[in-house]
């Protein structure tokens, strides 16, 4: 079953059990579907699951924002609603890899470079995502190889 079927049939489970912030959240999820859709001309096709993890991934960092933000602006409420919209989105997203396997795979990715510079850190990045796909967040692999060039 596709990701897109996935939400699709767990938006029906969640409207007949009534839980409105699973219902509000998946709804979101299949409007960013049907945006990235028609932006991309492929309504009919759709879009693979690749794709969709994708435009989940910005979706649970988005959430994340948004709930820093409502911290230091004193709305923990609002931030509280915004994490838990994001625990729904990582359960559509594969199980992100450690940082300790991620550093395994910078040094596999590196060894071969023989000395590497900071010039070299985005080639090194590149790499590494390659490697991992979706497992991990840009974020954390560019603060990893950061660390490790440093």
């Amino acid at each position: 079953m596709s990701l897109k079927e996935q939400i699709d049939q767990n938006l029906k489970q969640a409207m007949l059990a009534g839980d409105k912030t699973l219902v509000t959240t998946l709804r979101g999820l299949k409007s960013v579907i049907l945006y990235a859709e028609v932006a991309k001309g492929s309504r009919d096709e759709g879009l693979s699951d690749d794709e969709i993890i994708v435009l989940f991934s910005k979706e649970a960092k988005k959430r994340q924002e948004s709930a820093d933000l409502y911290v230091q602006g004193g709305n923990q409420e609002k931030a509280d609603a915004e994490l838990k919209e994001k625990v729904v989105i990582q359960g559509y997203l594969p199980e992100q890899i450690s940082e300790e396997k991620l550093h395994v795979i910078i040094d596999e990715v590196i060894a071969p470079m023989g000395e590497v510079t900071q010039a070299q850190m985005g080639q090194i990045i590149g790499q590494v995502k390659q490697r991992v796909g979706s497992g991990a967040d840009g974020g954390t692999i560019a603060r990893l190889v950061k660390e490790k060039l440093q």
